[in-house]
């Protein structure tokens, strides 16, 4: 089965000489919900950007449901649902009239049935009570359940989001992973960039590492998390005193304080039990001892040895 989204050595180096993406391979398999990792600025947005055909790429190649991009962007557009760098909304306008204009412009939809798929598009992204209202009152919040409602105006082969829960409150975020989660549930691939790990590991089956313009890895999340060291947490009162002690067992310590220590697993050679049974010789009173797994927030830290805006 031929991937939903494959690239071949995708590059777009901007006027000024500014290499966005820098050489980019990129396979998403079908059925996948695919995130793709960065921090803001690593070329996301320009890549999907050279996806859906509204830049063109430098040089290298980019496929989408099979067929070339940008040429075959007439052909491939009608089945995809996008919601890129945010919604272009009229502010004059309700939320349901701006979703009405957007059906109208599009060839294949039926006209007939309009009104009840706009309906039913307001009510899964939660603004159906707020339809009527004029877009410029609504949130930033609510202008991308209005985006994200856009793109699920049609049945969609694949569906991309670039920032999805950017300016969502905690609740709006869970209520989008969910819906991502149904769409992926039945049949759609959903391609979808963020900078937020936790979002990532939450909803995705497969993910992409992106840093300055560049991949770093590829490959479903259970591999990538895996593929990095958990870390050891130590729960005590006595945070100096454990500090000295796992130090003295040749333990690397990557945080301490507020009665919690966080390191790096100890050295295979090291047993945990033995790990243990030093501390409490030392006197260190353990409360807490054990190995985290790891997560996508350690594998990014072992790709590039520095961190990640994880909180958005």
């Amino acid at each position: 089965m031929a991937p939903v989204i494959e690239t071949r050595e995708l590059s777009k180096r901007y006027r000024g000489g500014h290499l966005a993406v820098d050489g980019l391979s990129l396979t998403v398999p079908e059925g996948a919900v695919f995130g793709f990792l960065g921090p803001n600025g690593s070329g996301k947005t320009t890549t999907i950007r050279m996806l859906m055909g509204l830049i063109e790429p430098t040089s290298g190649t980019a496929r989408v449901l099979d067929r070339p991009m940008p040429r075959a962007a007439r052909t491939v557009l009608p089945q995809v649902g996008a919601l890129i760098e945010g919604p272009a909304l009229y502010g004059f306008l309700s939320g349901r009239d701006n979703l009405l204009r957007i059906d109208s412009a599009d060839p294949t939809a039926d006209p007939r049935t309009r009104r009840g798929r706009v309906a039913a598009a307001l009510e899964r992204v939660g603004l159906a009570a707020a339809a009527g209202r004029k877009a410029k009152a609504y949130s930033l919040g609510m202008k991308q359940r209005l985006g994200l409602a856009a793109a699920l105006l049609q049945p969609r082969r694949l569906l991309v989001l670039d920032e999805p829960t950017n300016g969502l409150d905690p609740q709006g975020m869970r209520e989008i992973r969910t819906l991502v989660r149904e769409l992926a549930s039945d049949g759609t691939t959903v391609f979808l960039s963020s900078h937020l790990l936790d979002e990532i590991e939450q909803v995705c089956t497969h993910a992409a590492v992106m840093a300055q313009g560049r991949l770093l890895t590829q490959g479903p999340v259970a591999e990538l998390a895996a593929g990095a060291r958990g870390r050891l947490t130590v729960t005590t009162p006595d945070v100096p005193d454990a500090v000295r002690v796992l130090k003295e067992q040749g333990v690397v310590i990557l945080e301490s304080g507020q009665e919690r220590v966080t390191a790096e697993p100890p050295p295979a050679e090291t047993d945990l039990a033995e790990l243990t049974a030093a501390l409490v010789a030392a006197g260190v009173r353990v409360r807490g001892f054990g190995v985290e797994r790891p997560s996508l927030e350690d594998a990014f830290v072992a790709l590039t040895g520095e961190g990640f805006d994880v909180a958005g």
